[in-house]
């Protein structure tokens, strides 16, 4: 857990949370305490079922309010018979999931910071699985996707935290992958969408991980198909019909193994199902991480 390395952007993210919270004078009604110094050990505790995310994340919180505060804090998941609580494992309220360990002060300094990103994260991670089970009922093999729909600043964690509900994480951000849109296709009609994305393709930088073409008509998607090049074509708020009726096309075209189909627009808890049945690849769900509620976890001493 305490060996994952997090990017400087997410330990800045931490430090800027510290700050946040104790400014320039620390906490000060833990100051007052009679026993500031005592060792305490304190269990982190959720307050309802969900999925627990943001345990590898503890000692890196932990670090950074030592550094702070010039007091050790040791954070450790707990057991669960022979092994440790790991993110992504399911969780019943009232379960110690970790252990907080440090001088009482110290350990009430860093109870909100710490239980703020593990709410955070295994929410999202919650209401990822969520989405997942009920998408894969009616279809096994059909991917659960986030998008950049983030909480700025969070988008590492974002992502973790999809990919330990079960979902997959689309591309982290505009630098890793070509993903053309309507926007950028504005204007241009459909008989010369081929040409268009070929001479766009031919400028595509080696390192993009994958190519993805937005359409949101079936005769765009005719077009797209013709295109060397392309990994995805991602079905914009198109009806169930639609869908089903652009599998038919791809797979008559023989491009299955070659070309993915991802739904995406006003997918929700209600609906995935009818979309996963559908027969696409992939569902995009924007709601993973702009709609999570935050699991209460709480700490209890």
């Amino acid at each position: 857990m305490a060996d994952r390395i997090w990017s400087e952007q997410t330990i800045q993210l931490i430090q800027a949370a510290c700050e946040e919270d104790l400014g320039q004078l620390s906490d000060i009604t833990s100051m007052l305490l009679d026993e500031p110094q005592v060792i305490v050990e304190a269990r982190v505790v959720p307050r309802a079922d969900g999925v627990i995310c943001g345990l590898a994340l503890g000692p890196e919180i932990c670090a950074v309010f030592t550094q702070r505060l010039k007091q050790e804090l040791k954070f450790e998941a707990a057991k669960r018979g022979t092994r440790c609580f790991e993110d992504g494992q399911p969780i019943a309220a009232g379960q110690s999931v970790a252990l907080l360990r440090g001088p009482k002060a110290a350990v009430l300094a860093v109870e909100r910071t710490l239980l703020n990103f593990l709410g955070r994260m295994s929410g999202v991670a919650t209401l990822t699985h969520r989405y997942v089970q009920t998408a894969r009922q009616a279809n096994p093999d059909v991917q659960v996707l986030d998008t950049r729909k983030t909480l700025p600043g969070w988008r590492e964690l974002d992502k973790y935290a999809v990919r330990k509900g079960g979902g997959t994480n689309h591309r982290m951000g505009l630098h890793d992958a070509v993903l053309i849109k309507d926007n950028h296709l504005a204007g241009i009609p459909t008989e010369r969408l081929t040409s268009v994305l070929s001479g766009l393709l031919e400028r595509k930088p080696d390192s993009a991980k994958f190519v993805e073409v937005e359409v949101d008509r079936l005769e765009q998607l005719i077009e797209v198909c013709k295109v060397s090049g392309v990994d995805i074509v991602l079905l914009d708020n198109l009806s169930l019909h639609e869908m089903r009726k652009a599998v038919e096309y791809r797979d008559s075209q023989e491009l299955r193994d070659r070309l993915a189909l991802e739904a995406s627009g006003k997918v929700s808890l209600e609906n995935i199902a009818d979309i996963a049945a559908t027969g696409v690849d992939r569902i995009s769900v924007g709601a993973l991480t702009h709609s999570a509620v935050a699991l209460d976890v709480g700490l209890d001493l």
